[in-house]
């Protein structure tokens, strides 16, 4: 392993430990202020399709948010976990549109629109571990997101993308290897920090 890789598995072991350190009345909390942060972000307002998740265990939850965005008239669209760890996309109906997999993650049922979708979106809500002060993104480890943002670069567009974390998270720096891709912001329940104008540049 290399020694960035090692660094970043290192940092996920830290920041896991913190997740799992939160009370279940915090997580609630969080995930009813990441409600109103993420419709108060400046492109949900010109947002017509937005790629989102079901978070799951202790992330920052996001089952209110795609309820209340759906309720809005967005169009959301939702990961479906492929064999090779891609990812498919599904659109969201409401609550009784998910379903549990066998892998336990909660995933849309409806008809399955392939991997490309997501280049449909304006807006896309990224999950993460945590985020630096350039906009580097620590993801899971599994590479699921770096071939949606490598597809999302590879097809021209320049959706507007933001990671949902916890305050904490937000943190100096995350080791970045040539693959990682820079996001324009992250939305804690405090509030959002922009790290540069989507499709341009880092900035302080």
């Amino acid at each position: 392993m290399s020694g960035v890789r090692t660094r970043k598995a290192e940092l996920r072991v830290r920041l896991l430990e913190a997740r799992r350190a939160l009370t279940a009345d915090e997580r609630q909390a969080a995930s009813a202020a990441l409600v109103q942060r993420v419709r108060d972000w400046a492109p949900l307002a010109r947002a017509g399709t937005v790629a989102a998740y079901a978070s799951m265990g202790t992330e920052p939850g996001t089952h209110d948010l795609i309820a209340a965005l759906h309720a809005d008239g967005t169009r959301v669209l939702l990961p479906v976990l492929q064999a090779d760890n891609d990812l498919d996309w599904a659109g969201y109906d409401g609550p009784g549109s998910l379903e549990r997999t066998s892998r336990g993650l909660l995933e849309p049922s409806g008809a399955r629109l392939g991997p490309q979708a997501v280049t449909q979106a304006s807006t896309v809500l990224l999950p993460g571990l945590a985020v630096d002060r350039h906009g580097v993104r620590l993801g899971r480890g599994g590479g699921s997101y770096d071939r949606v943002l490598e597809r999302l670069s590879a097809a021209g567009t320049h959706p507007a993308l933001a990671v949902l974390l916890y305050a904490h998270e937000v943190v100096d720096a995350v080791p970045r290897e040539p693959h990682d891709h820079l996001v324009d912001a992250a939305i804690t329940p405090e509030g959002v920090r922009r790290f540069r104008y989507p499709g341009g540049t880092a900035t302080e």
